[in-house]
């Protein structure tokens, strides 16, 4: 399809009962347009991600009781988004999902009872992932859940769950603990939760600490879904270096665009640029292996990535495939192709002794 055709799913945001969207687009740091309006431009973004969320639950593709207090329905219906954007969501979400949860299980040798993980989730906004976790921890799982945003998103966030009693059921003691922080413990199980309120590009500046209730000592996944995407490559270097400097078994998982510069591409980057949003990242890590390489020299001693196309493709079993084409159905299949193929996951594991997320070989179920 010509370029004036590529529905601008990055940027639509429709008017009430609109639709619109994109597979996520999610906050940061790294102004294009210095100052406080793009960083309010970046933390709208954060809307955007709760919106498509909660439209690829009500749609049924994803099973999330949370996601619903972080929309509001102040203004009407919640927007309702594309099929092709409620299965991008679906596709990456179930993505991310099945990766965390290889990491959550236990290594070679460890005893379900003694493991201990930690996560920390880079511009986490409303993301309702640490909440289903402690949701269906076991009695004796020990993970240590960290979220690092804007201030006015972490307060905001601290709001919402302190004013829905169903959040007291996954978390209790939820508290201040600092200027920057909160702090929570799960309901069920053992860990706690914790919600930064920082800026990324200040991370090494503002905090001459390790980052308050950071473990050094046990495997850590640091998660990144189009965060570290809109810092300067440098800045989202220095982010990660943050963590693996400090902690030996850690692993990562990103999710952003890539192959930018042909026609759909470059009507993505139009789109967002309506938006007064640039993507730095955009220019350095134009294609799968420049994310893989990203990675490596980083440090990681292994890394993989899949594009959200052959996720659809090879990670979800034929029965699943059926369930999710029966509740919409994809008339946009070509459409359904682009827009996949220019998303990708990018996951690497550095140090010894931490179990190995799986291999995109062994993550298909059918």
């Amino acid at each position: 399809m010509s370029a004036p055709q590529i529905p601008n799913l990055l940027s639509l945001r429709g008017g009430r009962g609109g639709r619109g969207g994109g597979l996520r687009t999610r906050r940061g740091g790294g102004p294009v347009v210095a100052g406080a309006d793009h960083d309010s431009t970046i933390q709208g973004t954060d809307t955007d991600a709760a919106v498509s969320r909660l439209s690829a639950v009500d749609a049924g593709y994803l099973e999330d009781p949370y996601a619903a207090f972080f929309v509001s329905r102040m203004d009407g219906l919640p927007q309702r988004r594309f099929p092709i954007i409620n299965r991008g969501t679906y596709t990456r979400t179930s993505a991310l999902d099945r990766l965390v949860q290889s990491f959550l299980s236990p290594a070679a040798g460890e005893s379900a009872a003694s493991t201990e993980r930690q996560i920390v989730s880079l511009g986490a906004g409303t993301d309702t992932r640490p909440f289903r976790l402690f949701a269906g921890a076991g009695p004796h799982q020990k993970l240590t859940y960290h979220e690092l945003d804007f201030d006015v998103t972490s307060r905001r966030k601290l709001q919402i769950v302190q004013g829905n009693r169903q959040f007291s059921r996954i978390v209790t003691n939820s508290a201040v603990k600092s200027a920057q922080t909160w702090t929570a413990q799960p309901a069920h199980g053992a860990g706690e939760y914790y919600c930064h309120g920082v800026d990324l590009r200040e991370l090494d500046r503002s905090i001459t600490e390790p980052l308050d209730g950071l473990r050094t000592n046990v495997p850590t996944l640091v998660l990144s879904e189009c965060c570290l995407c809109y810092l300067q490559v440098e800045e989202a270097e220095r982010v990660l270096r943050y963590f693996t400097s400090r902690i030996a078994n850690v692993a990562a998982i990103i999710y952003e665009p890539v192959h930018l510069d042909d026609v759909f591409g470059k009507t993505m980057v139009s789109n967002l640029a309506a938006r007064h949003i640039h993507m730095p990242s955009m220019d350095r890590f134009r294609n799968a292996g420049d994310q893989v390489r990203r990675l490596r020299d980083a440090g990681f001693r292994a890394a993989e990535c899949q594009s959200i196309e052959s996720i659809w493709e090879s990670w979800i079993d034929a029965a699943e495939k059926e369930r999710v084409d029966q509740l919409e159905g994809l008339d946009e299949v070509e459409e359904w192709k682009l827009l996949a193929g220019h998303y990708v996951v990018v996951w690497g594991v550095q140090g010894e002794g931490l179990g190995t997320l799986l291999p995109a070989e062994d993550m298909s179920s059918g």
